[in-house]
């Protein structure tokens, strides 16, 4: 999702090539850190499966 997407821009930096905290992530959004690290993991867990399809 553009969320995901977007969350995962900031957290690890891949528009400017600052990392972000879940704190800084989580105000930037207006959710809780909590839901900031569990749509991580959602959106991480999903690239993973992606690239498991891509490698057969």
């Amino acid at each position: 999702s553009v969320r995901e997407k977007e969350i995962l821009i900031l957290r690890y930096g891949l528009d400017d090539g600052t990392f972000r905290t879940l704190e800084e992530t989580a105000k930037n959004f207006k959710i809780s850190r909590e839901r900031v690290r569990q749509i991580e993991n959602n959106a991480l867990k999903k690239l993973r499966t992606y690239m498991k399809e891509a490698d057969k």
